[in-house]
């Protein structure tokens, strides 16, 4: 598979590790707005976001992974580019276990080491870091990131947006609402309102937070 990865920072190292395990995967192109201009150098074009159709025209097969870890920031570029589906990657680090009946969403990337149990769903363009343990049942939805060795219980629902942080824990059939972040450590044992940050052992709401352009 021909990827192009959107973002060079932190997050964009360990997707291109990734990337590499697989022998039949090769990153023919990195993209990120501190390039000013596409340019073509040891066999790797880099260039500005808005280049990926012009690269496109060059490799038609081209597949696109967000590596970004910025929830806000990877559906901006998602909405920025315009592409359908078909159009983005999804990847699976060898080590993760992922059972049979799970449904992943295009874009998702499911670091070393993590879990994800029967019927859940995980949306498009989420991160399940590295250890992270997804229960059975979960329903996550686009735009998450569930940081390293985090779990959730079974039955939970994570809105759209929402990022956890390492280690919290989040106990059966509670729900997390869209765009709220849930603090490194916490355990969340009741509903988590929209666009609410939480912290402690019990989780609590400490602020309610504006996203811009979400």
């Amino acid at each position: 598979m021909k990827l192009a990865v959107v973002g060079t920072g932190g997050h964009s190292k360990v997707i291109q590790d990734l990337v590499r395990i697989n022998e039949e995967n090769q990153i023919i192109a990195f993209l990120d707005d501190k390039y000013s201009s596409l340019t073509f150098e040891h066999s790797v074009y880099n260039g500005p976001i808005d280049s990926a159709k012009q690269l496109l025209h060059f490799h038609p097969d081209l597949k696109f992974i967000i590596a970004i870890g910025r929830n806000e920031t990877r559906k901006k570029i998602v909405e920025r580019l315009g592409f359908n589906d078909a159009f983005f990657a999804t990847l699976i680090h060898p080590t993760a276990w992922v059972s049979p009946s799970v449904t992943i969403g295009v874009g998702t990337v499911i670091m070393p080491q993590a879990v994800i149990n029967a019927d859940s769903y995980i949306g498009k363009h989420t991160i399940i870091n590295t250890g992270a343990i997804i229960e059975h049942d979960n329903q996550i939805s686009n735009f998450v990131h569930v940081s390293p060795k985090a779990t959730l219980t079974g039955g939970v629902k994570v809105g759209e947006g929402v990022h956890i942080g390492a280690g919290a824990s989040v106990i059966p059939s509670q729900e997390i609402g869209e765009w709220s972040i849930i603090g490194a450590g916490a355990t969340v044992i009741k509903f988590i309102p929209p666009l609410s940050t939480a912290v402690g052992v019990p989780a609590k709401v400490i602020k309610l937070q504006l996203i811009e352009g979400v």
